[in-house]
């Protein structure tokens, strides 16, 4: 016997069902919409809860307040730092100001000097103001020696010279590796670091080291070849330009050094006499003693004579393959460089390079 409605009973579960499952697809769905724009911005965490006008400072605020973003931070944890600096007043209200400004997915570790008190859609829009940001940016050029980045530091960032070479003076605190026996020449790797106020000598020259020894490792080099591989890398940062004529001029040196034949290199005179922004040398300058004058000493010189870039590391690492013993650069301009196997064509080379000089006396 069918009580009144039973035959109506299990139609009816079913659309409920399907309008409960519908419901929860739909959430589904704005929580994946919700987690992909939190993801193009690190890892920022769930859905932030529903937070009331009492969690929020109203107006822009007052005073300097000072707060380093790091690579990596999520929404929630620049919400959080920005909370205990005391710029906003809780990190729900700063996250869920962030997901209104979709250019936060582009923000950047550095330092930004804030106010107090702000409230979190302040401090989300001069967070996107590039005058707040404090960090400085220090471009280090490939090519330079220590002598040359200690001055740029102290240009570009204002720390004390003598605060640079007291950090040298520390090699094991700087993460030098053995193979530079404690001469940070070669391994103040060039690249642009985000130096952040309050930052010391030691950590600028710190992050230069660090990443020196990243490159090293990501490129195999065995801690029993980093040294040579260094020193050749730094030669062939100062005589080339291009990584092809790099890779060339590492198989130049590793040429003359297999037959017993001086390097005979201006590059190396030059550094030892403290003259590195000169491309000749003369006779005197050549006949200097020491470990790193190419003329005199066989074999390469006693450490770097530059700070190499990537691609003249993988010059050294991996050279050209060819018979060349000789190179010129005869274009200082384009920084054109001609290679050679015998003397005479060497000769025909070095007269283009003359003929350069006497067109363009003020080199």
């Amino acid at each position: 016997m069918d009580l009144p409605g039973t035959h109506n009973g299990e139609p009816g579960r079913r659309r409920g069902l399907r309008r409960r499952r519908a419901l929860v697809a739909i959430v589904a769905a704005l929580a994946v919409i919700g987690g992909g724009t939190w993801a193009a911005w690190g890892t920022l965490g769930p859905v932030v809860a529903r937070f009331t006008e009492s969690d929020d400072y109203e107006g822009t605020g007052t005073g300097a307040v000072d707060v380093r973003i790091a690579s990596g931070d999520s929404g929630r944890t620049i919400g959080a730092n920005l909370a205990e600096a005391g710029v906003v007043k809780s990190s729900s209200a700063f996250v869920a100001a962030s997901r209104a400004q979709p250019k936060m997915a582009g923000i950047q570790p550095g330092t930004y000097r804030l106010k107090e008190h702000m409230s979190a859609a302040a401090a989300v829009s001069l967070l996107l103001d590039p005058a707040a940001k404090v960090t400085t940016r220090l471009t280090v050029p490939e090519g330079l020696t220590v002598k040359q980045v200690l001055a740029l530091v102290e240009k570009t960032v204002g720390l004390p010279a003598a605060d640079l070479e007291k950090a040298l003076a520390d090699p094991v605190a700087l993460g030098l590796p053995a193979a530079a026996n404690g001469n940070a020449e070669g391994y103040l790797f060039p690249a642009t670091y985000s130096v952040n106020p309050g930052e010391s000598a030691a950590d600028v020259l710190k992050a230069m080291v660090t990443q020196a020894n990243a490159e090293l490792t990501n490129l195999g080099v065995p801690p029993e070849r980093m040294h040579d591989v260094v020193v050749e890398a730094s030669i062939a940062q100062k005589e080339a330009r291009s990584a092809e004529d790099m890779a060339k001029v590492t198989r130049v040196l590793d040429n003359r050094i297999a037959i017993g034949m001086p390097l005979q290199l201006d590059s190396t005179v030059s550094y030892a006499v403290g003259a590195t922004g000169k491309v000749t040398t003369t006779a005197a300058q050549r006949a200097t003693d020491s470990p790193y004058n190419t003329y005199l000493h066989p074999g390469l010189p006693a450490g770097p004579i530059s700070n190499p870039g990537a691609d003249a590391l993988r010059a050294a690492l991996s050279p050209a393959d060819g018979t060349w013993l000789y190179f010129v650069t005869v274009d200082l301009q384009t920084g054109e460089t001609r290679f050679a196997t015998t003397i005479a064509e060497h000769n025909a080379n070095v007269a283009l390079f003359q003929q350069y000089l006497k067109d363009h006396p003020e080199q």
